[in-house]
């Protein structure tokens, strides 16, 4: 029987191909139909190896999920930038490559990254996520999340409501 290892750890930047991968196909998935084209194909060539390398030795905390040598998620983490909500975390992005959905290693990611908060100090955590984004607010709210902020992201003029999810 061959042993399947799944590890949180934090980035590298040698990593930053493959999180680009999990960035472009993660974006698609989530956000096609929902953020305009042109801006969302923006975001996705913005994003590209060159940042997520410089991403890896940045300030943000990144972190990524390895399933036995594939990177299949990642996670940015950090202090709250919404001074108006006591939380001290927040989690900025959470994604997994479509193809790793739906089989717990979101929940894994996620208790992770709520796990370094707390061991960093942070009393409570935000996330962010767009209203209309079904996956992301399911997953929320069934991880423990409560809406209790609302926020707008403007898309090259389109104007999309986000739901803020706080834990503590």
């Amino acid at each position: 029987m061959k042993t399947l290892s799944i590890d949180v750890r934090r980035a590298e930047p040698s990593d930053a191909r493959e999180i680009s991968e999990v960035h472009r196909a993660a974006w698609a998935q989530a956000y096609t139909g929902l953020i305009p084209h042109k801006p969302l194909t923006q975001m996705l060539e913005r994003r590209n190896e060159h940042w997520w390398h410089k991403a890896a030795k940045g300030p943000a905390t990144l972190l990524v999920l390895d399933v036995a040598g594939t990177i299949a998620g990642y996670a940015t983490v950090g202090l709250n930038r919404a001074k108006a909500l006591p939380q001290d975390g927040e989690i900025y992005e959470i994604y997994l490559r479509p193809e790793y959905q739906g089989v717990g290693l979101g929940r894994r990611l996620f208790g992770e990254t709520r796990r370094l908060l707390k061991s960093l100090g942070c009393n409570g955590l935000v996330v962010w996520c767009l209203e209309d984004s079904e996956n992301a607010t399911r997953f929320f709210r069934r991880h423990g999340g409560h809406d209790m902020a609302e926020g707008m992201e403007d898309f090259d003029g389109a104007h999309l409501r986000k739901i803020g999810f706080v834990w503590g």
